[in-house]
C-alpha cells in the first residue's frame, strides 16, 4: 500500500523531532508501506526568513521571496533524508521542482496545475522512502514558486493525487479534528471521522488543523485525508486498520462505515477572531448598489464574507457586510469613498467582532437547530451582530469579549462533548 505523509513546522522543529519523524516512518517501512513524506520548514523559520527580507525591502520583487522561502522547506526535506539514512533506510530528498510539481505563474500564492510523479515513482519501486519539500513548485517559465501559508498540506493531498495513495495523513502538533477548540473549551471531544463537507466549512470558518485548500482538493478527488500527532509514542509496527486521529472522508463512505442510526446533527464549533464589520446606513434600494460597494472592495483584493441587506424602509435600507480584520482599515476607507456615489446617510465599523459558528449535515434533515442556538446565546446575554446560514452551517457575529462564553454554552447546549451513539 501506499501513503504520503505530511509533517509540519512542529513536527520537524528541532533535530531531535525530525529524528523522532525518520523513525516514525521508518515504522511503515519496515510494515511494507510506500512511503512519500511531505515536509514542511523547521518552525518559526518561514517567519525569520520574511523579516530577512522585510528587513531588505518590504515591497521585495514575489520571485526572489519565492527563492528565498522555498529554502525553509529545502532545508528540512534533506535533514530529514539525512535521519533516515543513519538510521538504515534509503531515502531520497527531492525539492518542489524535482518531485515535478508544476505551478501557474502568482508567486506567493501559486495553484497547483499538474504533477509528473515519475521521478517519485522510480524511487519507490526501488523500495526506497521518497522526502519532498511542500509549499513550493515550478512555474512553465522554470521559476520557483510557492503555494501560501499552509502549502505543504496542499502539496501532499495534490501528490496523494498523482501517486493514488490509499490515504494522505497530516501530521500535526494535534492529535486530531476536535468538537472545538480544547483550549477554550476543555470538554472537547476528538472527532474519529469528519465528512468533507463539515471540515471544509470548519477550515473556512477558523479551524486552523487544515488549510482549506487541501481539503477541496481532497474533496474533490475523495482522497482519504487523516490528521494525527507526531508527539504521540511511536509505533513500530504501525498499520492503516489501527491508526486513530480523525479520517476526513466523503459521505458516502461514511454511510457504510457507520454503525449509528443517524449522524449527530452537529459535526463542531469553529469561530474567528479575525472578523470586522462594516454597516452601510439609509442606501437607496435599487438595482446596483450591492454591486458597487462589493465590486470596490474585491478589486482591492479584499474578500467578503457574512452579506445582510435589511428590509427597506421609506425606500431606504442598510447593508451591512464582514471583512478579516486585517483588511478592515481599508475596506472602511474603500465604502466611505463610495457614499456620496451610492447617496447612503452613513457609515458605521465594528473592528471588535468575532464570528462562531456551528457546523454539521445533519442541519439538512433536523429543524430547529437555530433556534436553540439563538435561545442559548440569549440566556447568557450576548447580542448577536450578524448572521448568515449555509445547508449545514449557522454563523453569528457577536462582540469579541462573549467568544469563549459563547463558544462554551453552544458546546454544552448541543452536548458535544458526548461520543455519538
Amino acid at each position: 500500500m501506499r501513503i504520503v505523509q505530511k509533517f509540519g513546522g512542529t513536527s520537524v522543529g528541532s533535530i531531535e523531532r525530525i529524528q523522532n519523524v525518520a523513525k516514525r516512518v521508518k515504522g511503515w517501512a519496515d510494515n511494507g508501506y510506500e512511503v512519500v513524506v511531505v515536509v514542511s520548514a523547521m518552525s518559526g523559520e518561514t517567519n525569520r526568513l520574511t523579516e530577512l527580507i522585510k528587513k531588505i525591502d518590504p515591497n521585495a520583487n514575489r520571485r526572489e521571496q519565492d527563492v528565498v522561502l522555498s529554502s525553509g522547506e529545502q532545508v528540512s526535506m534533506a535533514l530529514l533524508s539525512i535521519a533516515l539514512q543513519a538510521i538504515g533506510i534509503e531515502a531520497v530528498s527531492f525539492s518542489g521542482w524535482q518531485a515535478g510539481i508544476s505551478t501557474d505563474k502568482v508567486h506567493s500564492k501559486a495553484r497547483i496545475l499538474d504533477i509528473n510523479s515519475s521521478r517519485i515513482d522510480a524511487v519507490l519501486k526501488q523500495k526506497k522512502i521518497a522526502v519532498v519539500a511542500g509549499f513550493q513548485g515550478i512555474t512553465n517559465e522554470q521559476n520557483i514558486s510557492t503555494l501560501g501559508r499552509g502549502g505543504s498540506d496542499t502539496s501532499a493531498v495534490a501528490l496523494s493525487i498523482a501517486l493514488k495513495a490509499d490515504e494522505c495523513q497530516i501530521y500535526t502538533d494535534v492529535d486530531g479534528v476536535y468538537s472545538t477548540d480544547p483550549r477554550i473549551v476543555p470538554e472537547a471531544r476528538r472527532l474519529n471521522t469528519i465528512l468533507f463537507e463539515e471540515m471544509l466549512e470548519m477550515a473556512s470558518l477558523g479551524a486552523k488543523v487544515l488549510q482549506i485548500r487541501s481539503v477541496e482538493l481532497a474533496c474533490k478527488y475523495e482522497v482519504p485525508l487523516r490528521v494525527l500527532s507526531s508527539l504521540t509514542p511511536i509505533d513500530e509496527n504501525p498499520s492503516l486498520e489501527k491508526l486513530e486521529g480523525t479520517l476526513i472522508i466523503p459521505e458516502n463512505k461514511k454511510q457504510t462505515m457507520t454503525k449509528t442510526m443517524e449522524d449527530p446533527k452537529i459535526a463542531g464549533i469553529a469561530f474567528n477572531r479575525d472578523e470586522a464589520q462594516i454597516k452601510v446606513m439609509g442606501v437607496p434600494d435599487r438595482p446596483g448598489v450591492a454591486y458597487k460597494i462589493l465590486s470596490a472592495i474585491s478589486e482591492q483584493n479584499i474578500e467578503v464574507d457574512m452579506i445582510v441587506q435589511n428590509t427597506s424602509a421609506n425606500k431606504l435600507t442598510d447593508f451591512t457586510y464582514t471583512v478579516n480584520r486585517g483588511d478592515y482599515a481599508r475596506a472602511l476607507e474603500i465604502t466611505e469613498g463610495l457614499l456620496s456615489q451610492i447617496e447612503a446617510t452613513g457609515v458605521i465599523g465594528n473592528n471588535k467582532m468575532v464570528k462562531v459558528s456551528l457546523v454539521g449535515v445533519g442541519m439538512r434533515s433536523h429543524a430547529g437547530i437555530a433556534s436553540k442556538m439563538f435561545e442559548a446565546l440569549a440566556q447568557q446575554g450576548i447580542n448577536i451582530l450578524i448572521i448568515s446560514t449555509s445547508e449545514i452551517k449557522i454563523s453569528v457575529g457577536i462582540d469579541e469579549q462573549d467568544l469563549e462564553k459563547a463558544v462554551n454554552i453552544l458546546h454544552q447546549k448541543f452536548e458535544l462533548e458526548k461520543q455519538p451513539a
